[in-house]
């Protein structure tokens, strides 16, 4: 909206005499009408569901290529946490599930993601310094390293979103909203769900040492 231009948002099901007499009043006055129909809708949610799970793919990949496969399979279980909070908050709550939401999601992927990237490396960058550390103490030494970092990130993040969905308008409240929660479950998954995983699966503390060898 500005000081030329409107825009009004009708969503739901709407009565085709309704719609038919919306659509001739906007005509008449030469104003520009855009309808999506539940088939178009349905094929815009199929393209952004497709989307989400390439992506979770492509992150399994990257870590799986950076890290061990321990780490990879920790990270994605941590992705799907988050992504499966974010939804569920929004059926519970019944609130509109569109597009705005799916971009959200992709973005909580991505800063979850970042999140368990930093706790990993320095997981990793530990067990090549502390060879003899039981496993359990080492994980706890890299979480408390890097939680400064992952708090204020988290804390930054969170004042910028809350700025938007209180001042940002309407048409940009379900992605703050969205966003908010993701941020909140992103920084819980990569401390206490990706970390924790790799004591479950195990760690190949010997593979780790010998890449740092013939690094």
């Amino acid at each position: 909206m500005s000081e030329s231009s409107w825009s009004v948002y009708l969503s739901g099901e709407i009565h085709s005499d309704w719609r038919d007499q919306i659509m001739g009043h906007c005509a008449q006055a030469g104003l520009p009408v855009e309808f999506v129909g539940p088939k178009v809708s349905g094929e815009l949610i199929r393209a952004g569901t497709l989307a989400i799970v390439l992506a979770v793919v492509a992150m399994l990949i990257y870590i799986w290529f950076r890290f061990e496969w321990q780490f990879s399979v920790g990270a994605v279980v941590a992705l799907v946490h988050d992504v499966a909070l974010t939804i569920g908050l929004f059926s519970i709550a019944g609130l509109e599930f569109n597009l705005s939401i799916i971009a959200a999601i992709l973005t909580i992927v991505g800063y979850s993601m970042n999140d368990t990237v930093v706790v990993y490396d320095r997981v990793r960058e530990n067990l090549r310094k502390f060879r003899r550390m039981e496993l359990t103490e080492l994980l706890n030494l890299s979480i408390n390293d890097t939680l400064s970092r992952t708090t204020m990130t988290s804390l930054t993040t969170m004042l910028a979103l809350l700025s938007l969905f209180f001042f940002g308008g309407e048409v940009i409240r379900g992605f703050t909203a969205a966003m908010i929660w993701g941020v909140v479950v992103g920084t819980y998954s990569s401390i206490f769900v990706a970390a924790p995983l790799l004591l479950i699966l195990g760690v190949d503390r010997e593979g780790i040492s010998a890449d740092a060898t013939t690094s």
